[in-house]
């Protein structure tokens, strides 16, 4: 895939395994690949949060992220996600992406020990030099511990990072970093509920977990809202895809997700232990929910 900038719904996707959790399982990933190609998703986000990849090892984190590359085949770039806490590693995983054809990185900063702004800095540069790939800094305070300004998180541009997707949910250092920082980095949304608010404000594009239920549900957003700038079908549509999102933002996120491909017929060799599908009200409620924004879910 080209080097050309990333924008639109980015699909943080999920790691479909083989039944029992043993293993990648590769025909079940190439046809969900299709199924979000085919609605026309603008790219794909392997090895992040909602795809386990802390419940991977380092050789299945590669494999992965070559299928994805094959079977995107050129269509839509793969951003590969980078999250390790050493530099060792995530060198390792960069340098990889870069050997196997990903169009950038998604990197999370160590996540148990924080680091500090000089030290992620040194991350940053180290990567990037390794790899020669832009990177997209995953800004996930709850899970990295770091808190960084929005003038931080800009200035990271210095260092190899030309985007951000952001998962803080603070929305005013989001509308910061959309407008008054635009010029060093750009910013997608990772909040699910505040998917809304970022398309209709400007940002480039989402990088969506929720987008495995509903790709066509978010293309539709995004068409309403960024391309058109209809406001009111961007409502009617919110309408349908916000209490998904809640729901999704209450749960253990890729638990979630994959229980709601699951009532949507599609299997996914559920979660690695200690998670597990969601089961009786839980699953329940958000069968309801998928059923309420046109869904057909499966018993």
């Amino acid at each position: 895939m080209g080097s050309e900038d990333l924008h639109g719904i980015l699909v943080a996707l999920i790691t479909p395994f083989t039944d029992g959790g043993h293993a990648v399982d590769e025909k079940r990933l190439e046809e969900h690949i299709t199924h979000m190609i085919k609605a026309g998703v603008n790219g794909l986000v392997p090895g992040g949060t909602t795809g386990e990849f802390t419940a991977m090892t380092m050789d299945e984190r590669k494999q992965l992220l070559e299928l994805c590359v094959k079977h995107a085949n050129g269509q839509i770039p793969v951003v590969a996600g980078i999250g390790a806490l050493s530099t060792k590693d995530g060198i390792e995983l960069a340098s990889h992406a870069a050997r196997a054809g990903a169009a950038a990185l998604m990197v999370v900063p160590p996540f148990y020990d924080p680091v500090n702004l000089d030290q992620l800095r040194d991350l940053m540069s180290e990567i990037h030099t390794a790899s020669k790939l832009p990177i997209m800094y995953y800004n996930i305070p709850s899970a990295s511990g770091l808190t960084l300004s929005p003038a931080d998180i800009a200035g990271l541009s210095e260092v190899g990072v030309k985007y951000l997707k952001d998962t803080s949910g603070n929305a005013p250092d989001f509308t910061e970093l959309m407008f008054a920082l635009d010029h060093k980095i750009t910013a997608f949304n990772g909040w699910d509920t505040l998917t809304f608010y970022g398309l209709a404000a400007g940002a480039k594009g989402s990088v969506w977990g929720a987008t495995n239920l509903i790709p066509e549900l978010s293309m539709q957003l995004w068409e309403a809202l960024s391309v058109k700038g209809d406001l009111q079908k961007g409502r009617e549509l919110w309408r349908k895809i916000w209490p998904i999102c809640k729901f999704l933002e209450s749960y253990n996120y890729p638990s979630a997700i994959k229980t709601g491909l699951e009532l949507l017929g599609q299997g996914t060799g559920g979660l690695r232990k200690p998670f597990s599908l969601l089961t009786g009200a839980p699953r329940d409620e958000l069968r309801g929910l998928l059923e309420n924004a046109g869904l057909k879910t499966v018993q």
